[in-house]
């Protein structure tokens, strides 16, 4: 047999000869030569032109002169392709449409002169010479349109208020000789008497000069920046405004029941005038330096990477009070070194990324005081993450606070439309980019506030009362008013919406949350007989006095009535809490120690929304919203707000409502003397006969057999009740002390005996 030969002989046998080796090199050569991008781009660029002359009379024929805008179009192409900008036909897609059109209508100018081509001709359709300048001038104007959106929508705002200013009815002018006679007669006058004229039925009376320029704290008109220079602050600051006094708010009321009152565009409901929005104060907003914030933004994203934490900001809320700025996480990757040799013995080092996973939440909040340091700033919030969006909020408090006026939210989109569908809307304030925030009382259905003293608790009171009093009469909502400091609530003592006075004795206030409990089951009584669910199926066909008004009791100071009578008070509380919302009563509670004995563990259960001002600690924080945050906030007005539905408290700068606002909406309701509502008979209810003792605290169903025990032996004790009775040592101790207190002496005669066991 013969042997196989090795691979390699066979291998060497195959390989080509001298010549075959040569023609294939040539052959490449040829081909790489041809293939160099000038000698390629060179070859494609003649047949082109080889195409181009060879169908010459066609192509001019079809374009035109439009020829030149065709391969203008074609290179623009190629370019974009070759610098792999292809990208940019989609995003910048209206900048490609409009450059078309300009192009489109050129090439229609040149049609009419007969350079067109055929598509020229096709493109203006040649009816009539009105048609074809009518169609160019659409092209130029939907090039232009699409080129620059803005300022053509800029431009047509402005021509459209022109115009329309043209159309507005312009007042008639006084002939020359009422002139002279007006100018006698205001020479007749008294100078302390200032002439207001009558204004024309069209427009609108003007506003008092005191209601145009509200009294602003120097340091809001302030911009905030800071840049700003130390002497201009200085010298903002060094002059107050000088606080209106009684007379003068008297005065500006009578001004703007005399200038609103009487006008015949106020809006009238079963006989009542409702108060205009003019009678509130205007204030200016602070505009914000957007490069502060962009600096400020710069600053955390370094401060986070150096702690080795990548971040980055995606959006910047600018608020009156804070400004949020919204951090997306990174990504914590892991790298791997990779060492790769070249041809010349080389060693190159690169790092290849192996996996990557988002940055934890938890790294970027336990940052807040570093974060705080960077920034210069007294205490920042971290809300993590922000409800409804995939980032971290950082909230920064802003060089200066804001004021926010309670008309600017009540003018506001979101609370037109909550008063459209409530009654009982409220406005809160402002959030921390700037968006109004509004609630329904009727929905919460009870409002728990707390903070500090001096935070805003009584602003907010007066801005929820304010509220209720802009769209509501007396037949639709009253008041029952606790101010136990008899100093915040008792302007409003002479408007109609009072059920009874402003109550300032404790004693007192009980005997009306009595009566609001007994009130509270004769309106069941009455949507029993009627057939009626709630108030609002009550009234929906009754007007005026036929309708059950709204109830809303409003406690200024909740630990003043705790410390009168804490079972009683708390039992009456959580009662009407969680009974009362279907009959129309509501519940509006403010405190400013917001500790577990005044707000327990039952009066939150009962009050879902919450609102929390600035507290001292942690632990007041805790109590009333269940979390921290609230320690942190910076005071005037700033506050946490915690709706039912919402499960993260949310930060706003609340409404500010002066005392010349509370005068001037009180004087419009008490100078309405045409009809009064039907006052409400308000009856001192007695304690039930359950309650008794100092503390009204409730008598034990045991107390007959400790009398009678009491009665078989001279000493008892605590202990003793304790065996005897079966209960445990608490209960047993509380029986002592009643029994003490109806004997009025001490009857324990074992004490030594308890603290022997004890």
């Amino acid at each position: 047999m013969p042997k196989k030969r090795p691979r390699e002989d066979n291998e060497f046998l195959n390989r080509p000869g001298p010549r075959q080796r040569r023609r294939r090199s040539f052959l490449g050569g040829l081909f790489y030569f041809l293939w160099l991008p000038p000698i390629r781009y060179t070859i494609l660029l003649a047949l082109a032109g080889l195409l181009v002359w060879w169908q010459w009379p066609a192509l001019t024929g079809l374009f035109g002169w439009g020829l030149l805008f065709v391969a203008a179009a074609i290179i623009t192409f190629i370019v974009q392709m070759k610098r792999r900008k292809l990208p940019s036909f989609i995003l910048r897609f209206n900048r490609w449409l409009g450059a078309a059109a300009f192009v489109l209508a050129v090439w229609g100018i040149l049609a009419i002169f007969d350079m067109g081509g055929e598509f020229g001709s096709a493109l203006i359709m040649e009816p009539a010479p009105v048609v074809d300048i009518l169609v160019i001038t659409g092209l130029f104007i939907a090039g232009l349109i699409l080129v620059a959106p803005k300022v053509c929508l800029k431009l047509g705002a402005k021509f459209f208020s022109w115009l329309g200013s043209q159309f507005q009815r312009r007042p008639a002018k006084v002939p020359r000789y009422l002139e002279k006679q007006l100018a006698n007669e205001r020479a007749a006058m008294p100078a302390h008497i200032e002439l207001h004229p009558k204004p024309p039925i069209e427009e609108k009376p003007p506003m008092p000069r005191v209601m145009e320029e509200p009294v602003v704290r120097p340091e809001k008109a302030i911009p905030k920046s800071p840049l700003v220079a130390p002497p201009e602050r200085e010298a903002a600051t060094r002059a107050p405004a000088p606080a209106p006094t009684t007379q003068e708010l008297r005065q500006v009321a009578q001004e703007v029941w005399k200038k609103y009152g009487q006008s015949s565009d106020l809006v009238t409901v079963d006989g009542w005038k409702l108060p205009p929005i003019e009678i509130l104060d205007t204030t200016p907003e602070i505009e914000f330096s957007e490069a502060d914030n962009v600096q400020r933004a710069k600053i955390i994203e370094d401060a986070l990477a150096s702690y080795g934490v990548e971040a980055k900001i995606v959006q910047i809320n600018a608020g009156p009070t804070v400004t949020q700025f919204g951090v997306e996480p990174g990504w914590d990757r892991k790298l791997r070194e990779r060492k790769e040799r070249d041809r010349n013995g080389d060693v190159t080092v690169t790092l290849e990324e192996v996996s990557k996973t988002r940055v934890k939440v938890d790294r970027i909040t336990s940052l807040a005081n570093d974060l705080a340091l960077a920034l210069a700033a007294p205490s920042i919030r971290i809300e993590a993450p922000v409800p409804g969006k995939s980032m971290v909020g950082i909230e920064v408090p802003n060089t200066s606070i804001g004021v926010v006026s309670l008309r600017s939210v009540i003018e506001s989109s979101t609370y037109q439309k909550l008063q459209a569908r409530s009654k009982l809307s409220l406005a809160l304030g402002k959030g921390a980019g700037g968006e109004a925030i509004s609630g329904d009382l009727s929905r919460m259905p009870h409002l728990l506030i707390a903070g500090a003293p001096g935070s805003g608790k009584t602003v907010c009171l007066n801005a929820v009362i304010g509220c209720l009093l802009l769209y509501n009469t007396p037949f639709d909502t009253r008041f029952i008013m606790i101010d136990p400091k008899r100093v915040e609530l008792t302007p409003y003592n002479s408007i109609p919406h009072l059920a009874t006075p402003v109550i300032v004795d404790t004693k007192k206030a009980l005997s009306i949350l009595r009566w609001l409990s007994q009130e509270m089951d004769q309106r069941y009584q009455k949507l029993a007989s009627a057939g009626a669910r709630n108030i609002e199926g009550y009234n929906r066909n009754r007007e005026g006095s036929d309708k059950m008004p709204y109830m809303v009791l409003i406690i200024d100071e909740l630990a003043d009535l705790m410390m009168t009578s804490f079972d009683e008070v708390e039992h009456i509380l959580c009662r009407l809490a969680q009974l009362a919302r279907a009959t129309g009563i509501h519940l509006v509670v403010a405190t400013q120690r917001p500790s577990v004995d005044v707000v327990t563990g039952l009066i939150k259960a009962n009050f879902p929304t919450r609102i929390s001002f600035a507290v001292a600690s942690q632990v007041d924080s805790r109590t009333i919203l269940d979390g921290t945050g609230a320690e942190k906030l910076l005071g005037r007005g700033d506050m946490l707000y915690m709706p039912t539905e919402a499960g993260k408290p949310r930060r706003l700068q609340g409404c500010f409502v002066s005392d010349s606002e509370v005068e001037r909406l009180v004087y419009f309701w008490n100078s309405q003397k045409e009809q009064e509502a039907a006052p409400i008979k308000i009856e001192e209810v007695a304690p039930p006969p359950t309650m008794g003792g100092r503390s009204g605290q409730q008598e034990d169903p045991l107390m007959d057999s400790a009398r009678e025990l009491m009665g078989q032996h001279d000493h008892i004790s605590t202990s003793f009740l304790q065996r005897k009775l079966h209960i445990g040592y608490p209960r047993a101790a509380r029986i002592m002390e009643q029994l003490e207190e109806e004997t009025g002496g001490d009857i324990g005669g074992g004490e030594e005996e308890d603290k022997l066991e004890q």
